[in-house]
């Protein structure tokens, strides 16, 4: 079992539903976003998603985007992300790291080096956006070989004949994005969220978390009441961006975990 697996097993053992933060490695500088990385497990936060930054995000919207690019004008890099990571696990060996990102930054590094070297630096899983079911032998098969989840997304147009396809070497949970569009673009409604949850998972075991759109402790309550836990991101990304202190970031990042968890 990997990290994510031990995790979602306690959860549901309490009969608890999932809080998980994204975080864009290195936004705005490597120290700072570290500290905020180190804060968030005492934040509630039982899953950590850390971004990769890329120049070319194509499922996220300006927020994150500005994000990528602050911290690639800071020096961030594939490398310096995995180090974050390395740093974090020197004082918790237990909090899941998931890298969430695409595909460009693993195949110019080469597959294998790259699935070494996370797995070294404390890596449990990846979302690669750009990468679908049909690229499985590209780095899903051999991530789930490495003792690493593969967490795939699954959107509203992710119709019955395509979900199987979705599900098939997905582990860890399923990601389902919300909303048609991009991050941060428009708000989760958990009446429209409900039934399309209980739709994959009639289908499927592992458990759906739900992100995009989720900003507000009440949202991110509604949305894990009908789900097995909430995502956001471009919320607390947008915290960063307006110069707030790690302290204010995380003491915000509280009340949205508190939200989910009151689910």
């Amino acid at each position: 079992m990997t990290r994510i697996d031990r995790k979602f097993a306690e959860l549901q053992a309490k009969g608890k539903k999932a809080f998980v933060s994204y975080i864009m490695a290195g936004d705005p500088d490597f120290d700072t976003s570290l500290e905020i990385v180190k804060g968030l497990p005492a934040a509630g936060v039982d899953v950590i998603e850390l971004g990769l930054p890329f120049t070319d995000p194509m499922a996220d919207g300006p927020t994150i985007q500005l994000a990528g690019q602050r911290a690639l004008a800071a020096g961030m890099t594939l490398q310096r992300t995995l180090d974050m990571a390395r740093e974090f696990r020197k004082t918790d060996d237990t909090t899941p790291i998931v890298l969430m990102g695409y595909y460009n930054p693993i195949y110019n590094r080469g597959v294998d080096r790259f699935l070494v070297d996370a797995k070294e630096a404390g890596i449990d899983g990846m979302i690669v956006v750009d990468l679908p079911p049909e690229e499985d032998s590209e780095l899903c098969i051999p991530a789930q070989a490495a003792g690493l989840n593969f967490i795939r997304l699954a959107t509203p147009t992710t119709d019955d004949v395509r979900l199987p396809k979705v599900l098939q070497n997905t582990s860890g949970f399923l990601y389902y994005v919300s909303i048609n569009g991009i991050t941060g673009a428009a708000e989760a409604d958990a009446a429209d969220v409900g039934p399309e949850v209980a739709r994959i998972k009639s289908q499927t075991d592992i458990p759906v978390i739900v992100g995009f759109g989720i900003n507000t402790p009440d949202k991110a309550e509604a949305v894990a009441k009908v789900a097995d836990g909430a995502v956001v991101g471009s919320a607390i990304v947008g915290r960063i961006a307006a110069g707030d202190s790690v302290a204010d970031v995380l003491a915000f990042v509280k009340t949205l975990a508190d939200g989910a968890h009151r689910a």
